[in-house]
């Protein structure tokens, strides 16, 4: 599994990116301005920086840089969710099942919800998703 390991800015550029599936810098420095009140340097930096960690290319249209996610959201989610299974629940990911449902207020529906996909993973022999 390829690691796609991001920052909170970084996730949040990439939120942008997979609702539109390109955007400038100051598309993205405007689309973020009012959540984060960053500078539009400070984005075109973290955009080159995402560039160089591969989960963004560019291609250039005139004077501009039109930027596009080159993971998907799932990928980067597995990634990140293995990566927190790994550090906090030493690979096992039962235990982090065990620390939502044991720890946290989740609503009967939700558990219901929970229970038809943890049936259906049983049924099809589809132990990761």
């Amino acid at each position: 599994m390829s690691k796609h390991s991001l920052g909170d800015l970084q996730h949040a550029i990439m939120r942008i990116l997979w609702c539109t599936g390109k955007a400038t810098s100051n598309q993205v420095h405007a689309a973020l301005l009012t959540e984060r009140g960053l500078a539009p340097t400070t984005i075109a930096t973290m955009l080159r920086k995402m560039e160089d960690k591969g989960v963004v290319t560019h291609s250039q249209e005139g004077r501009q840089f039109i930027y596009r996610p080159t993971v998907s959201e799932k990928e980067v989610r597995k990634s990140m969710v293995g990566e927190l299974v790994d550090r906090l629940f030493l690979g096992d990911p039962a235990a982090l099942l065990s620390h939502l449902v044991s720890d946290h207020e989740i609503e009967p529906d939700e558990l219901e919800r929970l229970q038809r996909m943890l049936d259906e993973a049983r049924e099809h022999g589809e132990h990761s998703q």
